[in-house]
């Protein structure tokens, strides 16, 4: 009898085995999670026709001119003269100059050899000079690193340091080409924020912008800047000189953005309603009205697209969705811009979530 009961056990253990393992999926299949489905949020912003995080450009706050892109994909090539063209027609338009010169610049810190035989077919040409200048000033910063000083080893300071004095030299040879550009100036800021020039000298320098140039977007940007406390001034002092900018400015010239960007910079609570008081609710308002006054979108004024990423940010936090939808729909595609680009890798990211809340809430109330 114990022979045959071994027996039928010994039969019976497959069938046991399988029962547990088929027991044992079930309840896994049971208790876990399902997979994810797609987000509701990004199929409605995508049936808007906004585009998905793997397709927002983190390079550009908005479409560059197509002269602009080709000029630039000339240079990589060698060829200068494209770009000495657009800033010859460009002419006095100084905040269009500044930010040409500013792309110019960047593309020579990587490699300068069209630069190299624009200086040397044309000695003394003013607009190679500024180009030089901001090569330069954006080498020292590349050499710098964008980590906190903590974070940065002696070395780094030290070619930044080396890099910095050098583009003072090639700042004012750039003034004296031209004279009546401000452009080399707004270079000059950069340098003033990393060598730490005093308040007075800062000051100085600013008076040289502003009597060329009294509403140059590019300039107060970076003036603000300095003026923030993480760099050279405070909070107190940053808000003032966004305030001032901004009451004193022309409708159209988009300064409202700076009290807004004063705002995210010196942001330090998590308390949504501080973004929804009657003051922060007037800025956004000033901010809208001073978009709508701006002539028709132009790629070669940043500050329009600025403005409209900080207005889609701060009415989202408004719950004004609607009109943040709006001026997302304006912006798409281009994400190199505050809030976002304080992100780093992670920035087409977070303002496709942000986007897509918006989204969401307006398709919720219709």
């Amino acid at each position: 009898m114990t022979v045959l009961l071994w027996i039928l056990a010994v039969l019976a253990l497959p069938v046991v085995i399988a029962a547990l393992w088929f027991t044992g999926v079930f309840v896994k299949e049971l208790f876990s999670p399902s997979p994810p489905g797609p987000d509701p949020t990004a199929l409605a912003a995508e049936r808007l026709g906004l585009l998905p995080a793997e397709r927002q450009d983190t390079e550009h706050a908005a479409p560059p001119p197509a002269a602009w892109s080709a000029a630039l994909t000339a240079a990589r090539g060698g060829d200068w003269a494209p770009a000495a063209e657009l800033l010859r027609v460009n002419g006095r338009d100084w905040e269009r100059r500044s930010t040409l010169t500013a792309e110019l610049g960047t593309l020579a810190a990587e490699e300068d050899g069209w630069l190299l035989a624009w200086e040397a077919a044309r000695p003394g040409d003013p607009d190679a000079a500024v180009v030089r200048a901001q090569s330069t000033v954006r080498l020292a910063w590349d050499l710098r690193g964008a980590k906190q000083a903590r974070y940065t080893s002696r070395e780094q300071f030290e070619g930044f340091g080396r890099m910095l004095s050098a583009a003072r030299e090639e700042i004012a040879r750039a003034a004296e080409l031209n004279p009546e550009d401000p452009t080399p100036y707004v270079v000059e800021i950069w340098v003033g924020l990393g060598l730490g020039y005093p308040h007075a000298e800062m000051e100085e320098l600013w008076k040289r912008i502003t009597s060329r140039d009294p509403y140059h977007y590019g300039a107060h940007h970076a003036a603000l800047q300095y003026w923030c406390a993480k760099w050279r001034g405070s909070k107190e002092l940053a808000f003032e000189f966004a305030r001032r900018a901004a009451a004193d400015a022309p409708a159209g010239s988009l300064l409202t953005a700076l009290p807004l960007i004063a705002r995210f910079e010196h942001d330090e609570t998590t308390d949504v309603a501080a973004d929804s008081t009657p003051e922060m609710l007037a800025l956004v308002d000033a901010g809208l009205a001073d978009a709508a006054a701006c002539a028709a979108d132009d790629p070669g004024r940043p500050g329009l697209a600025q403005l409209r990423h900080l207005l889609a940010y701060y009415l989202h936090l408004q719950d004004r969705h609607e009109a943040a939808l709006q001026q997302f729909r304006l912006v798409d595609g281009h994400v190199d811009a505050l809030p976002w680009s304080y992100r780093g890798e992670g920035a087409a990211s977070y303002y496709c979530r942000v986007r897509n809340e918006t989204v969401g809430v307006v398709a919720e109330a219709v």
